[in-house]
């Protein structure tokens, strides 16, 4: 595993957990030698995260549409920033760049991001491991709609242990040193 991509907000959100958060998960990186793949903006969360990569040395690849590359203020200290021509192309960029997937805090495009990326393991277009850190109780709802969504037999149940989920960073990425995706072959039961 060489590189991770964070999905996290471009706004900072309103509690100051969020943003430790994106600075421990940042540390991390570093303290692992990974690479940080993120959405190339210098604001929000994004931004938290992609400084702590840069100031402690680490690499930090940002990929970020034409379109929005103003209104994302992209960050100018990057090992890498790819400019591309759309949200398609960039979230397709980024799975390629990336050997795991975590999101941190974040709106619509986050949970967008995690989803997209979650449902592209589930029918086997990678094998990468896909995780959520967990700060306070911000991912509590969206982990209990899935777990709902299990129990009443829409998602299988080794496709909803496709989501590693923790509360600290560290422990986060030791699961996906440790990931084996499991045998998820089947993901539609013909009645």
């Amino acid at each position: 595993m060489d590189r991770i991509c964070v999905y996290c907000g471009s706004r900072p959100g309103d509690r100051p957990e969020y943003r430790e958060a994106a600075r421990a998960f940042g540390r991390e990186l570093l303290r692992r030698d990974l690479g940080l793949v993120y959405g190339g903006g210098s604001v929000g969360l994004m931004g938290v995260v992609a400084d702590e990569v840069v100031e402690g040395g680490g690499e930090a690849i940002g990929v970020i549409p034409e379109a929005i590359r103003a209104r994302e203020v992209d960050h100018g200290d990057l090992t890498e920033l790819h400019v591309v021509n759309s949200m398609h192309e960039r979230k397709e960029l980024m799975v390629e760049l990336a050997d795991g997937f975590v999101a941190l805090p974040g709106g619509l495009g986050t949970v967008e991001e995690l989803f997209e990326v979650l449902t592209w393991a589930q029918l086997g277009f990678h094998d990468d491991p896909v995780g959520l850190l967990a700060v306070g109780d911000y991912f509590d709802d969206l982990v209990a709609w899935l777990d709902g969504a299990t129990e009443a037999g829409f998602v299988r149940e080794e496709h909803r242990e496709l989501l590693v989920v923790e509360e600290d960073p560290g422990a986060l990425l030791d699961r996906f040193a440790s990931y084996r995706p499991p045998d998820a072959e089947k993901w539609v039961d013909r009645d």
